[in-house]
């Protein structure tokens, strides 16, 4: 049995926000990098469907990791309240968006964020994660990567 998780993304110029649902009933709020080709450190991690994992480190004490992402490593689930200063590539739960890749009172949502995913993984479970995004609710991707080449 899996528990299945889904983070809707918006693309913006400044950062990715993004709304996180189970069962079409939504947990909570993501802020992220904005796409940047999936360049290490620089930019969210490509759409696609993610086992997520228990991790320690020094650090960040216990925090979530994204495993098996194409060309990368290390991708984490940490509290973070703007992407552009704090993230290098990972993710951070937040209880409100309050801007293009910023939100607030991020060690709250990550909090209730990790409860729920390692009570998953001890109770057997594995926890997966598909981010996707819709058109009509987002950035259009190809626009905006066209931006950036000109």
């Amino acid at each position: 049995m899996a528990l299945q998780l889904h983070l809707e993304r918006e693309y913006w110029p400044a950062g990715t926000n993004g709304t996180l649902t189970v069962e079409d009933y939504k947990l909570g709020k993501f802020i992220e990098l904005p796409w940047r080709r999936n360049r290490p450190n620089v930019s969210c991690i490509p759409e696609g469907v993610y086992k997520l994992a228990k991790r320690y480190s020094e650090k960040w004490g216990w925090h979530v990791e994204v495993k098996d992402v194409p060309n990368r490593s290390l991708i984490l689930i940490h509290p973070a309240n703007d992407a552009l200063q704090h993230l290098r590539g990972c993710l951070a739960p937040v209880s409100k968006i309050t801007g293009e890749g910023k939100g607030s009172k991020s060690r709250v949502a990550f909090e209730k964020f990790k409860e729920m995913v390692y009570a998953a993984i001890d109770g057997g479970e594995e926890v997966i994660l598909e981010i996707r995004s819709y058109p009509d609710a987002a950035l259009n991707l190809s626009q905006y990567e066209l931006s950036w080449m000109e």
